[in-house]
């Protein structure tokens, strides 16, 4: 809609957008549109990426063309989908575009991507709509009630979940997080009046979930620091079955969650992302018979419930995804989809898992 990050929009990407979301509402769809899911364009990467501040402001001018286009039939917006990943796996870790490993530049992409959340919810909020942000969430633990271990928790906690919300909610980094920060060297570029810009309450706060974790504070050699003389976080999965991916099954701790955020945050929620990729495969006819993923749906679906049950201000459950599609780092290979698409023909076929999540919407439950 606006390849180069600058100037005015692209009239052929817009009326793409336009016919998406008639189509929508023409078959009783209400949608929900995120405006950032890690497509940045090539010349503001080039310029700087996130860890530039001006990024920031480029994500505001280019949510409000698209507010302009599409405000009058759209009215839940998300600004960002997972900053986390934007930031950490994109400038720390290497492992999405644009493929950096520099903890600092991490570090200041974290801080704009929240900026460019309150400056862009600024220019699309309207009192008839709703703004949000969707952040991936998991469930820190304790692996023993070792002090290291409550410390490694701490940290894991701060450092993907605190970190983000506690501006958002309270205007405030977590005091905790910017101590660890300082005691390595590092600081969040923040300037006066940021965080006056960055918390905008979320309408709904996007909670995206796959599976909970448990920290320890020690390596597998028993070291407590690492080779920089930082502290260990080392993540240990929960005993449980896990999906293809080698990621661990753990709908119990996804209403633990919901829960905690309800009473931390106080802020009504949506689930926007959650699924699994499993080991299925089409028949002759085109159908995958995914029984894994049908029951992993069921259980969060009633692990969500569950919570609401217990006080949750839940509105929303959104599968991931409706069809298999390119999976980032993962490429084509899993297949997250309740539609299954043969990439050769993109002919799609709903999967048991779909016919289930279709049945389980009409049964008003």
């Amino acid at each position: 809609m606006q390849p180069g990050g600058r100037g005015p929009a692209n009239p052929a990407g817009l009326a793409f957008y336009d016919r998406l979301v008639d189509e929508l509402l023409g078959n009783g769809i209400e949608p929900w549109l995120t405006l950032y899911h890690w497509d940045l364009p090539q010349e503001l990467e080039d310029a700087g990426g996130w860890p530039h501040r001006d990024t920031a402001y480029r994500f505001a001018d280019f949510s409000a063309l698209v507010f302009e286009r599409l405000n009058d039939r759209v009215k839940n917006w998300q600004t960002l989908n997972e900053p986390w990943c934007a930031a950490y796996l994109g400038y720390q870790h290497g492992v999405h575009a644009p493929g950096r490993k520099d903890f600092g530049a991490a570090l200041a992409a974290t801080h704009h991507l929240l900026l460019g959340h309150g400056l862009a919810a600024a220019r699309v909020k309207r009192p008839d709509n709703t703004v949000g942000i969707a952040l991936n969430i998991g469930t820190a633990t304790p692996h023993t009630d070792d002090p290291l271990d409550v410390a490694a928790a701490r940290r894991a906690d701060g450092n993907v979940t605190r970190i983000f919300l506690d501006p958002l909610v309270f205007g405030r980094y977590p005091a905790d997080v910017l101590a660890d920060l300082a005691a390595q060297g590092h600081a969040l570029p923040i300037l006066d009046g940021d965080l006056e810009i960055i918390a905008r309450r979320p309408d709904v706060l996007g909670v995206n979930f796959y599976f909970g974790q448990d920290f320890a504070g020690r390596d597998e050699q028993g070291n407590t620091h690492d080779a920089q003389g930082r502290p260990v976080v080392r993540e240990i999965q929960p005993d449980v079955p896990k999906t293809a991916m080698g990621w661990p099954v753990t709908p119990d701790r996804f209403t633990t969650l919901l829960l905690r955020l309800h009473h931390d945050y106080g802020v009504p929620l949506a689930v926007t992302e959650n699924g699994a990729v499993y080991h299925d495969r089409p028949d002759d006819t085109g159908f995958v018979d995914d029984a894994e993923r049908t029951a992993y749906l069921q259980a969060h679906v009633e692990a969500t419930l569950a919570a609401r049950a217990k006080g949750a201000d839940v509105r929303g459950y959104f599968a991931w995804s409706l069809m298999d599609n390119f999976e980032w780092a993962e490429g084509y290979g899993s297949r997250f989809g309740l539609v299954a698409v043969d990439y050769e023909t993109q002919r799609r076929t709903p999967k048991r898992s779909a016919l289930w999540f279709r049945d389980r919407i009409l049964s008003g439950t």
